[in-house]
């Protein structure tokens, strides 16, 4: 697994309305998505890259050593386009992924692309005072990756996301979702994420967020869970282009040590 690819809520994320209005809400950098879809005929091309870093072994009793794997998550393009209706926008992704993992002082390497990736998100609400903005996203992934990085079965799943604008500056989402997904052993479980974002406007171009998310495992070889923080900033040049940069840290023994990335999002109204 790797952290990159459905990622991200922007500032002014909740909005009165179905779609985004003015200058692009993008659903990346961070975990939590926009609850607002791109809006009827637009299209909108969403790309990056991210380097995650995890020390391998038991940290507790000094085993590993210096084993290590690094994995590169290449291009993580999200190509979104609004179809029929404002409130409707479909979702396509695909991910080239190199990883190279180091053990007793031997380099092993993998490259390939991920599973397709295919989502339907559906704008249910716009904030009304208390009531947040409020969408879902049935969502799939499709064995089409390279041996290395495929789980070689359907995984369906479903994010209910949900967003506040606090104030003119200050935003506030969330997303609950739950997915199939497949162990080491092949035995598929269910794993549930969640997700709590904050962003800042500094300015009418740049954006600050800082978010907490984690992972829920029901394994055939027992519970655990993987929790995160991030942070990072946006930048946009112009209403229809913007740029990001990310970086977080895995809080337990569990999850990646370290992750760092940076991406752009373009809108073709």
């Amino acid at each position: 697994m790797t952290l990159a690819g459905g990622t991200g809520w922007l500032l002014a994320a909740a909005g009165d309305g179905y779609a985004q209005r003015g200058p692009l809400i993008a659903d990346r950098p961070d975990f939590t998505e926009a609850p607002q879809t791109v809006g009827r005929g637009v299209f909108q091309l969403e790309f990056g890259y991210t380097l995650e870093y995890d020390e391998l072994g038991d940290r507790s009793n000094q085993a590993g050593g210096d084993d290590a794997a690094w994995t590169h998550s290449l291009g993580e393009p999200l190509l979104r386009a609004g179809v029929f209706a404002d409130w409707l926008e479909l979702r396509l992704g695909l991910s080239p992924v190199s990883q190279r993992v180091g053990v007793g002082g031997r380099s092993l390497s993998e490259t390939g692309m991920e599973d397709l990736y295919l989502g339907i998100k559906l704008a249910l609400t716009g904030q009304d005072g208390a009531r947040p903005a409020i969408a879902l996203l049935p969502q799939i992934t499709v064995p089409t990756g390279n041996e290395a990085f495929s789980s070689d079965r359907n995984l369906p799943g479903v994010n209910l996301i949900y967003a506040w604008d606090l104030s003119e500056d200050v935003s506030l989402a969330g997303s609950t979702q739950v997915n199939r997904a497949v162990d080491e052993s092949g035995s598929s479980y269910a794993e549930w994420a969640q997700s709590l974002a904050t962003g800042l406007g500094i300015g009418s171009r740049m954006g600050l967020y800082a978010e907490w998310f984690a992972f829920f495992h029901a394994e055939s070889g027992g519970a655990r869970a993987e929790h995160y923080a991030n942070g990072g900033l946006t930048w946009s040049a112009n209403d229809d282009v913007q740029w990001d940069i990310r970086a977080g840290v895995g809080l337990n023994e569990a999850a990646t040590d370290f992750f760092l990335g940076t991406g752009l999002a373009l809108r073709i109204p």
